[in-house]
C-alpha cells in the first residue's frame, strides 16, 4: 500500500494501526496539541538517571536517522527507548513494516531468545502529549499498557492516531534516510505482502532475510547527546 491508509472502525477493528500483534485499538478522542518547550531553568536529568532530553542516532542501511527524544512529551515511552538503546536491542533489527504515506515500524529482534524476553516487559501508557505529525517516533501498541519495543515514524501528517492513545517520543532531525526505507512489501500479513509479526518473533531475522530481503534494518543505535 503506497498512498496514504485510511483510518476507520468497524466494530472494534481498526485498520491500518500502527500496532503489534493482536493489538485492541483505542477509542477515537481529540486531538492534542504539541507541548511547549521546556523552560532553561529545568532540571535535566530524571531520579531514573534518564535525560530529559536526549539524542539518538540509528545507524541504518540507509543512512543515519537522528532522533531528539524528550520525556516531557512521554516519560514512559522516553525511558523505555533509552533503556533499549542503552542494551543494545536495536542491533540487526528490521523495518519490517514501511507503509507509503503511512509511517515505517521497527523494533522486533532479529533473536527470538530476545523476543521472548522483551515482549512480556511491558510499560503503562503515556497521556498524548504531542501529535503524530510527520517525524515524529511513536510506540506502537496492542492495547491499554502494552508498549514493549515497537515504535513508528510517521511519514506525514497522522494526528489522527492522538485520539487513540499514541503518544509520540519525539521526533526526527533529518527524514530524508527515513522516507528513503524499502516500502514495497507494504502492509504486514495477514492483511498485506508483508512479514508476519508471529513468524519474526519466533524465528527472527532468519525468516526475514529469507523472504523479504529487500528491508532496511537499524544496524546498530547509540546516544548522541
Amino acid at each position: 500500500m503506497r498512498t496514504a491508509v485510511l483510518f476507520m472502525l468497524a466494530g472494534a477493528l481498526l485498520v491500518g494501526c500502527p500496532k503489534e500483534e493482536d493489538a485492541e485499538p483505542k477509542s477515537q478522542g481529540e486531538e492534542t496539541p504539541a507541548p511547549s518547550e521546556p523552560k532553561a531553568n529545568e532540571v535535566t536529568q530524571d531520579k531514573s538517571g534518564v535525560p530529559n532530553q536526549y539524542t539518538v542516532e540509528l545507524d541504518t542501511t540507509k543512512g543515519a536517522i537522528v532522533i531528539e527524544v524528550r520525556r516531557d512529551w512521554a516519560p514512559n515511552g522516553a525511558d523505555r527507548f533509552y533503556e533499549l538503546v542503552q542494551n543494545g536491542y536495536f542491533t540487526d533489527v528490521a523495518f519490517f513494516r514501511v507503509v507509503g504515506g503511512f509511517m515505517a515500524q521497527a523494533g522486533i529482534s532479529g533473536d527470538p531468545a530476545a523476543n521472548a524476553v522483551w515482549r512480556e516487559k511491558r510499560i503503562p501508557d503515556d497521556p498524548v502529549k504531542a501529535s503524530n505529525m510527520r517525524g515524529t517516533v511513536t510506540f506502537a501498541t496492542s492495547g491499554p499498557d502494552s508498549r514493549t519495543t515497537q515504535f513508528f515514524i510517521n511519514f506525514t501528517d497522522n494526528s489522527r492516531l492522538d485520539g487513540m492513545g499514541f503518544a509520540p517520543i519525539g521526533k526526527v532531525k533529518d527524514m530524508a534516510p527515513v522516507d528513503a526505507l524499502y516500502d514495497g512489501y507494504g502492509e504486514g500479513a495477514p492483511g498485506g505482502r508483508g512479514p508476519s509479526q508471529g513468524q519474526m518473533q519466533t524465528q527472527g531475522n532468519s525468516y526475514l532475510k529469507a523472504s523479504f530481503p529487500k528491508l532496511d534494518y537499524i544496524k546498530s543505535a547509540r546516544i548522541i547527546e
